[in-house]
C-alpha cells in the first residue's frame, strides 16, 4: 500500500521489557488493516517527564517514532492505538505516569483539529526533545503542521544542539 494519508506515530515505554514491548507494537501497528509501517526511527532513551519537570529518580523511557501512511480515519487510527496499548498492558491510572506502552498520533497528514477526543497534530510534541528527535532522525525534511520545520522545532528547544 502506497496509497493514503501519511501519518506520524509516537512510542514511548518505560515499564518492563521495554525494547520488545516497542518492537511488539510496531509489529502490531504494521500488521493493522489499512496500515502501512514506512520506516521506524532508530530508538532513543530520555528520562521521564512529569508536569513539573524530568524526573531522574524514574525509570526511563525508550522513545521511537513511526511514520506510516493510513487509509483509516484519524479517529479509527486513534483506537488502533489505544487497543494496541491496552494489548500491551497500558493502565491509565496516572496522567504522565510510568508505563509500558505509550502512542501517540502526532500528525495525520495536514490535518488541524481541536478536538477533545482527538487533537492535531499532538498538543504538546513541539516541545517534546522525546518526539522530535527520533522523527528528525527518521524524516531529516519532516514538518510538524502549524509549527514548522522539524529541525528548527529540535534546535529551539535544544539551543541548537541536536
Amino acid at each position: 500500500m502506497t496509497a493514503g494519508t501519511p501519518a506520524v506515530v509516537a512510542f514511548g515505554a518505560n515499564l518492563g521489557d521495554r525494547a520488545a514491548t516497542i518492537q511488539a507494537a510496531a509489529d502490531d501497528l504494521a500488521a493493522t488493516e489499512g496500515v502501512e509501517l514506512v520506516t521506524l526511527s532508530p530508538v532513543i532513551e530520555t528520562p521521564a517527564v512529569r508536569p513539573y519537570g524530568v524526573d531522574r529518580d524514574a525509570p526511563a523511557y525508550l522513545n521511537t517514532v513511526a511514520l506510516i501512511r493510513t487509509e483509516l480515519d484519524p479517529g479509527a487510527l486513534h483506537a488502533v492505538l489505544r487497543r494496541i496499548e491496552d494489548d500491551h498492558g497500558r493502565t491509565r491510572t496516572e496522567r504522565w505516569g510510568d508505563r509500558t506502552l505509550d502512542l501517540d498520533l502526532i500528525a495525520f497528514g495536514e490535518l488541524e483539529q481541536d478536538d477533545p477526543e482527538l487533537t492535531l497534530p499532538h498538543p504538546r510534541a513541539h516541545e517534546r526533545d522525546f518526539v522530535l528527535r527520533p522523527w528528525l532522525a527518521a524524516d531529516p525534511h519532516a514538518e510538524l503542521p502549524g509549527h514548522g520545520r522539524v529541525d528548527a522545532l529540535l534546535a529551539a528547544l535544544t539551543g541548537g544542539a541536536s
